[in-house]
């Protein structure tokens, strides 16, 4: 009975070591994913006031936990019954990101020309400008779905040999870890203007130096991450449809020679934004085209 139970008991030993190992693979090659989720969720909360910031990182953190819950059994199943479906299923993704990424590009340009045009008085407010926390979430659930997908699809990659259990194991234990750490993350650098706001009230010279730099840069950090998080949407999207394409993927593994370091970086990931950018401009004009055509027909 005993030597039984010891033998349980290594056996369980073993299996989490081989999921421990597997985690740190697929962790390694999601980093890239994983660095863009945290960009376009760090911009999510751009326009909130500072009470309401933690609030909706945690409500698009359960979001992005129970899209996980879903995923991960999804895509188990998928590659055990139904492998061929994975790949259409991440372009369908990457695309609409790309999509979401244009919108969002086309929104601040619209935007833009707006505060360009001379001030109009006019006693109604200006609703295109309050934040919509509620849409907010919805939008940053949305994305996240898709970026979940595509950090559990790779994940999957690596371990495709292991059987199911340590799969299972191994996903959902990078699945809590990226969960944790992208949200934490992006919990510490909306306060960063309520860090420096506690820094100015030491009575050290430089904590109240350090107070006023951190509260000064906020804004600028804000901005960054949001345009970094709008990159990150054609990055992600453009790699997803990359990767998943033969011809493209092809086409960038030959890119992939030009240049080296730096340069071969920004070939590579150029490429990926590109193909994005291109996919998710034809799905925009696709999708106004038939908008337009709906109004010419309810106008008739």
């Amino acid at each position: 009975m005993a030597g039984s139970l010891l033998l349980l008991l290594d056996d369980i030993a073993a299996v989490l070591d081989d999921v421990s190992v597997m985690t740190k693979v697929a962790a390694k090659k999601t980093a890239g994913v994983i660095g863009d989720d945290l960009a376009l969720n760090a911009e999510q909360v751009t326009g909130s006031s500072a009470q309401r910031e933690l609030p909706i990182i945690w409500a698009v953190a359960k979001g992005s936990f129970w899209n996980k819950v879903v995923l991960v059994p999804a895509f188990l199943a998928l590659s055990y019954f139904l492998p061929f479906l994975i790949g259409p299923i991440l372009i369908i993704g990457g695309a609409f990101l790309a999509f979401e990424g244009v919108e969002k590009v086309l929104h601040s340009y619209h935007k833009y020309k707006q505060k360009r045009q001379p001030a109009v008085h006019s006693s109604e407010p200006i609703s295109d400008m309050a934040f919509d926390e509620s849409a907010k979430i919805k939008g940053a659930i949305r994305t996240d779905f898709i970026l979940s997908a595509e950090i559990i699809a790779i994940s999957l990659g690596t371990m495709a040999t292991a059987p199911i259990l340590q799969q299972a194991l191994a996903l959902s234990a990078i699945s809590i870890a990226v969960t944790v750490l992208v949200y934490g993350l992006v919990a510490g650098i909306v306060k960063i203007d309520d860090l420096g706001f506690w820094m100015k009230t030491k009575a050290s010279a430089f904590s109240k130096k350090l107070g006023s730099v951190l509260i000064s840069s906020t804004p600028y950090l804000m901005r960054t991450l949001s345009i970094v998080g709008t990159f990150a949407m054609f990055l992600v999207g453009g790699d997803i449809i990359v990767h998943n394409l033969p011809f493209l993927t092809h086409l960038a593994h030959n890119l992939e020679h030009i240049g080296s370091g730096f340069t071969n970086i920004l070939v590579t990931k150029g490429f990926s934004i590109l193909i994005g950018a291109i996919v998710g401009s034809i799905i925009v004009w696709i999708v106004h085209m038939i908008q337009n055509l709906r109004g010419q027909k309810a106008a008739h």
